[in-house]
């Protein structure tokens, strides 16, 4: 890089303030693993567990409007938002997995609060297993450590307007 480039890089670490995890309890054998990586994540970087706030929603389609009132809030350096969408006999599935991650890009566009999405979107629940602990590793913890290098890198960034 150019000696003039000003670069803006944050390392995944604990800020001071609250973290929000929203999670789903549809498919909650997969999702309660999602959910334990990412508050295990969250923990081994610094954030006291009391720190941290989770919220159950009935399915991913609810995630959105609970993510949105959190982030919304001013409270939290992050919203973390855990499901998992496993393919059924219709296009149920997509129509789900559509709506949630527009709305969550949105959200985390309109609060300037990272919003992570950790939905599964899986054909099979075998896939989704495999996502939460499983040999494909824990994306509930990968969206923890993506929470935890926004909001660092938010940090240094100037304000928003």
């Amino acid at each position: 890089m150019a000696d003039s480039c000003r670069v803006f890089q944050a390392a995944p670490e604990a800020l001071p303030g609250r973290w929000a995890v929203v999670v789903s309890r549809y498919n909650q054998d997969v999702t309660g693993k999602l959910l334990a990586g990412a508050v295990d994540t969250l923990c081994q970087h610094g954030v006291a567990a009391r720190d941290i706030d989770v919220a159950w929603v009935p399915g991913a389609f609810e995630i959105p409007l609970v993510a949105r009132r959190l982030a919304a809030s001013g409270r939290y350096r992050a919203v973390i938002c855990l499901g998992a969408v496993i393919q059924g006999q219709t296009t149920h599935d997509r129509q789900i997995n559509r709506a949630v991650s527009l709305q969550l890009a949105q959200i985390a566009s309109e609060t300037q609060v990272p919003v992570t999405l950790g939905v599964l979107s899986c054909y099979t629940r075998r896939q989704a297993e495999a996502r939460a602990g499983g040999e494909k590793g824990n994306k509930g913890a990968e969206c923890a450590l993506a929470a935890l290098e926004m909001a660092a890198l938010l940090e240094q960034l100037p304000p928003a307007c």
